[in-house]
């Protein structure tokens, strides 16, 4: 089976404020997909009902074959399947960077805790952020705090990447460095659902775009058609307004 996150018939309501409706969608094993749309449109919403941060009304989610709200799914198994970096990257605050990688994988994987550092530190190299091993997240700039955030994410081996706007809280000047951290992680095969505002990684990086609004996917398409001749017309609109 190819297909890694899958789709069908997703509903989800606030109130009477339907805030996804009917999506239907699929991310392939390997593939990077962005989602992008204006404020409200649901993509926020959308990609944290993967790990069931957001419960759904009506639908079904399936991760790498399994039924996300399926009367069997256990949610701390799939929590631990799912690499999800947030907006605030929500480190402990009151544990060495190295500690906030090694928890997860100690606690809920109970691994040999050397081999679980080893791993981390080896993590920690490949976002650049070896040298702050032993500092507090209060002493990193926001920039450095993702790329933690996102070694921890990757500490538990994931099959997939989930990035819920990962550099909307970050000042411009370090937006480029958790962006590269991503682009790496795409070069090496790993399967990435990415809601952003970085236009600039979404014709770089994704093999497929998707254009939201109102709680809708009204656009799949590769990035170059989307950029240059989206078809429906809130697409033209969302990209005559980014282009300025």
């Amino acid at each position: 089976m190819n297909d890694m996150i899958v789709f069908s018939k997703v509903n989800k309501w606030y109130g009477e404020y339907q805030a996804l409706a009917d999506v239907n969608a699929e991310v392939k094993k390997g593939e990077v997909v962005v989602v992008c749309g204006p404020s409200g449109s649901g993509k926020s919403t959308l990609i944290r009902t993967v790990n069931r941060l957001e419960e759904i009304q009506g639908g079904q989610i399936l991760y790498n074959g399994h039924d996300v709200y399926g009367v069997d799914a256990n949610l701390n198994s799939l929590r631990s399947r799912v690499g999800f970096v947030f907006q605030n990257f929500n480190l402990f605050p009151h544990m060495s960077v190295l500690d906030n990688i090694m928890l997860a994988p100690l606690k809920l994987k109970g691994l040999n805790t050397s081999y679980v550092k080893n791993k981390a530190l080896e993590l920690l190299d490949m976002v650049g952020m070896s040298h702050k091993a032993n500092a507090y997240p209060n002493q990193l700039s926001g920039g450095q705090q993702q790329r933690v955030a996102i070694a921890r994410a990757l500490a538990m081996e994931p099959p997939a990447m989930l990035f819920d706007e990962p550099t909307s809280a970050l000042d411009p000047e370090m937006v480029g460095e958790v962006l590269s951290v991503m682009k790496s992680l795409a070069k090496e095969g790993m399967t990435m659902m990415c809601v952003t505002h970085e236009m600039n990684f979404a014709r770089e990086v994704a093999d497929k775009v998707w254009f939201m609004d109102a709680g809708k996917i009204l656009e799949t398409s590769d990035p170059e058609t989307f950029f240059q001749n989206p078809t429906h017309p809130r697409a033209q609109s969302f990209i005559r307004d980014i282009r300025g």
